[in-house]
């Protein structure tokens, strides 16, 4: 793993907008699997500036949504497909073609797991993976249990992952999580993921022992051979004594 420490949100973000546009300038029907949340937002946001100067860019970039909440409807301010829309899709011109995910509120949340895994396998696999860090050390959705799910799969959810601040803003609860799964994730050529907030210093901890644990489930990082972690520097603080450098692997 490839761990980069940077001083602000401002400067991860420049530094994960930089690294994704080297890669769709060498792959241009690249095709990236996008993460919900604050961690990414910003990073989104530049994207979207950089389409104004560059449209052709993205002309064939694909976007696979890496997980949505369950049972809500699809168009509900807070799910990750409102929030897809607005950060990547439409700020990028990506078309109906170029996209695909998970509906929010399937009659048969198992077979639109299928649906997904089957274009997915047909898509696939993802170029780049964006992932954020959860506050329990989930990925996607994939929660700690004493065994993780490799493909697509609904997801039941933990006090953690219901209290996010993409829960509050919903008119309904959601009543289950679909996710990619850990072999989905695994199988990305790159993973990329953010870490920020002095909120998330006990996982950052964690995460950061190098501990492989399925209570961890972002602990399986460290088994991929092409990952960058972009993480703020305030979360490191008192962690990582031997990290002086701006950029070090681990």
């Amino acid at each position: 793993m490839h761990i980069e420490i940077s001083e602000d949100q401002y400067s991860i973000s420049q530094r994960a907008k930089t690294i994704i546009l080297e890669q769709i300038t060498n792959k241009p029907d690249l095709l990236l699997c996008a993460a919900t949340g604050s961690s990414p937002t910003l990073t989104y946001n530049l994207m979207g500036s950089e389409y104004q100067n560059h449209p052709g860019l993205f002309s064939r970039m694909r976007i696979v949504k890496l997980d949505e909440w369950g049972g809500i409807p699809l168009d509900d301010q807070g799910t990750c497909e409102t929030y897809v829309q607005k950060k990547l899709v439409e700020p990028l011109k990506i078309d109906r073609h170029r996209y695909f995910g998970f509906h929010s509120n399937p009659a048969d949340p198992e077979k639109e797991c299928r649906r997904v895994q089957e274009r997915l396998e047909k898509e696939g696999p993802i170029d780049i993976c964006i992932l954020g860090l959860g506050m329990n050390g989930h990925l996607a959705l994939n929660e700690p249990a004493e065994y993780l799910s490799p493909g697509c799969h609904v997801a039941t959810l933990s006090k953690t992952s219901l209290s996010h601040v993409m829960v509050n803003d919903m008119k309904a609860k959601p009543a289950y999580g679909l996710t990619l799964g850990m072999a989905d994730i695994f199988y990305s050529r790159m993973i990329l993921i953010l870490i920020q907030g002095g909120q998330k210093k006990e996982v950052i901890k964690e995460f950061l022992s190098k501990k492989v644990t399925s209570m961890l489930p972002a602990s399986y990082l460290w088994l991929h051979p092409n990952v960058i972690c972009l993480v703020e520097k305030n979360t490191m603080d008192g962690y990582v004594g031997n990290c002086v450098a701006s950029s070090t692997s681990f």
